[in-house]
């Protein structure tokens, strides 16, 4: 009879225990997660030391101070006297300015551009490539730049500018034209505007219940229109007009009134918007080419025109291939704002860079635009991500 040469049960269960790949891969992420906690603080902690032999205070209580510099561009609140605080959110809704306004003429131009592309038109094919072709291998910063002093800082001075009969100026201090001014009732087309779009989207959504329902679609466009734009109207006029228009006056050497758009703003604008357009183009041109031929083929046969096959069939469909590629788009176009130092128009980074020199508080200041950009960013991938799950196949 011979000897038993197996190992014992602890002995088993000690080696299952070691060579488990749960167990392991649990100890390794454990052990990573202490490292980099370690690292962490090792890194915080020396910087402390280094701030406090600096005699250099940490923290972010310098926001409390007095800023004592003015920001060209203000839409909200803020003086000389204002706080370093204010000053960061003057630098936050300007950023969140150009962000919005590049995001929309981007998207515009970008999908007239890409359909453009496949036109059947050889002179708007031929004109569209050549768009995509020359600003998408061009970096962002020279297209500012030549946007700023290649076309709007050669432009003439306001000084004895001829008068303009619509009250619409454009010179090398930027774009002058009529600005609006409200009175207090102007609040019920306003109300009226708000009712007009949460209606057109009932409208919308009981459409498509109709249709996937009987099959028979509800017309929108028109009522949409009439409620969005019509309706504001008639209760703008039926309030007593209550809102004045304000026109620029050319003087001999400025102009007054109305409302001014900086020539840094349109040259930061523009080119952003050029820019990421071409990146678009492409975008919409590869979602429309991924649409299969079948469709479009399908709503020839039932005598749709070219217009509406494309609204209709081949664009709704294209944008379950466009819009997660057109998220990252959006993206570059908010981070590429902090481009805007380059011509000084006072986004986050141009005002939070005057604060960090004169307050020192480098690290603070650094920080506070990573969490800036890092919560835009994060806000428009959710929204762009609902919007992609709205639009998404629903298998049934």
């Amino acid at each position: 009879m011979t000897a038993d040469i197996h190992p014992s049960s602890r002995e088993r269960g000690g080696d299952s225990l070691l060579t488990n790949p749960t167990v392991r891969s649990i100890v390794i992420q454990v052990l990573l997660v202490v490292g980099l906690v370690a690292f962490a603080w090792w890194i915080i902690d020396n910087t402390a030391q280094n701030l406090a032999a600096a005699n250099i205070a940490s923290g972010f209580g310098f926001l409390e101070s007095r800023s004592g510099f003015d920001i060209a561009q203000t839409p909200i609140a803020y003086s000389s006297n204002s706080t370093y605080g204010q000053a960061i959110l003057v630098g936050i809704a300007n950023t969140l300015i150009i962000a919005a306004s590049g995001v929309i003429v981007a998207t515009i131009i970008g999908f007239l551009v890409g359909i453009g592309r496949l036109s059947h038109n050889f002179l708007i094919r031929t004109l569209s490539t050549i768009y995509v072709e020359t600003f998408r291998n061009i970096p962002p910063l020279l297209v500012i730049l030549f946007w700023y002093f290649g076309v709007l800082s050669v432009l003439s001075g306001p000084r004895g500018i001829a008068e303009s009969p619509i009250g619409v100026y454009l010179t090398n201090r930027g774009l002058q034209i009529p600005s609006v001014l409200f009175q207090p009732l102007a609040w019920a087309a306003f109300a009226a505007f708000l009712v007009g779009i949460l209606a057109t989207m009932w409208l919308a959504r009981y459409s498509r219940k109709k249709q996937l329902a009987t099959g028979e679609r509800t017309p929108v466009l028109w009522p949409a229109i009439g409620m969005i734009v019509g309706l504001p109207i008639v209760v703008f006029l039926v309030t007593g007009v209550p809102a004045a228009l304000e026109f620029p006056e050319a003087s001999r050497f400025n102009l007054a009134g109305g409302f001014q758009l900086r020539p840094e703003f349109i040259a930061l604008l523009l080119a952003l918007s050029i820019y990421t357009a071409a990146f678009i183009a492409e975008i919409v041109r590869a979602g429309i080419l991924s649409v299969s031929k079948g469709q479009t083929e399908a709503a020839s046969a039932l005598g749709l025109k070219r217009g509406q096959l494309l609204r209709l069939v081949v664009v709704p469909q294209a944008f379950r291939v466009i819009i997660p590629p057109l998220t990252s788009q959006y993206l570059n176009l908010t981070k590429n704002s902090s481009l805007g130092l380059a011509i000084g128009y006072p986004e986050l980074v141009a005002v939070g860079s005057t604060v960090l020199n004169q307050s020192g508080q480098s690290i603070e200041v650094v920080v506070i635009w990573m969490v800036v950009y890092l919560g835009i960013s994060i806000t428009v991938s959710l929204l762009m991500n609902w919007f992609n799950s709205k639009m998404a196949l629903v298998e049934r």
